[in-house]
């Protein structure tokens, strides 16, 4: 249990994925008994065989080399647009918001955006783990900026967010290039990930990860737990799923439905 938060409702694992291992009865019962309405449980990292839940990761770093013609391109152009570094807590907050709060608006997919308040509280109670880059433009303007959290010898890419207007200069392929050869070649470190499998798929970056950067689907095997009266609904509704519109009722069912 001290590797697991709840978030929205839910427990979820909060190391990194190939750690985590599959529940015991005992363990899914204490944890509902302490709060929460479900449980999601990923095991079995990187299986060979194909399943309906993964991690998008990357686990080796190619250089230019491993790129397409056109990426390397796209690439190349993106970092004679603008200077990538890792970043304070302190420029996020300062600098963040803004583009957090247009990149949202792009969405094709109504995404709820924090306050302004809500999102420096973020920053400030992140611990140690976690990791700011930003990218900046000829005058020195922040126009996108990565939130990123070490666990244990992975890195986890939580946050990208990027102005449109820089995408169409190639902003997160200079951004994404450069981290994934620091965190892979300069620290060495067992793979980078974009999350699980995006059930919303409102911003389309793991594809582009995957078309892009060979990321690649990481297979586990997934397993909700519930409440016994959030279960009882959750499998009333499940039947219904392609009429409700709702998007985090809609982003339970399809889990409910990933783990069959």
């Amino acid at each position: 249990m001290d590797h697991y938060r709840i978030y929205k409702h839910a427990w979820v694992y909060n190391g990194a994925p190939h750690c985590e291992q599959r529940l015991s009865t005992n363990s899914i019962q204490t944890m509902l008994g302490q709060g929460g309405w479900m449980i999601r449980n990923t095991y079995d990292f990187d299986t060979k065989e194909p399943t309906d839940f993964w991690y998008v990761i990357k686990d080796h770093f190619g250089d230019m080399q491993e790129l397409s013609t056109k990426t390397r391109n796209q690439v190349r152009r993106g970092l004679s647009n603008y200077t990538i570094r890792r970043i304070s807590a302190e420029e996020i907050i300062q600098l963040g918001y803004p583009i957090l709060h247009e990149a949202a608006e792009s969405y094709k997919i109504t995404a709820k955006v924090p306050s302004k308040r809500e999102f420096m509280q973020r920053i400030q109670h992140t611990d140690q783990s976690s990791e700011f880059w930003g990218a900046f433009d000829k005058e020195d303007q922040m126009v996108a900026f990565a939130i990123n959290k070490i666990n244990e010898d992975c890195c986890d890419y939580q946050t990208l967010k990027a102005l449109p207007a820089a995408m169409k200069n190639y902003v997160y392929y200079a951004l994404i290039y450069e981290m994934n050869r620091y965190y892979l070649q300069e620290r060495k470190l067992k793979y980078v990930l974009d999350g699980a499998r995006s059930i919303t798929e409102h911003s389309n970056i793991q594809p582009f990860l995957e078309e892009k950067f060979n990321f690649r689907k990481a297979f586990c095997h997934l397993k909700m737990y519930y409440t016994w009266w959030f279960g009882i609904l959750v499998r009333c509704l499940y039947p219904f799923r392609r009429f409700i519109k709702n998007n985090r009722i809609h982003a339970v069912l399809a889990m409910h439905g990933m783990q069959r």
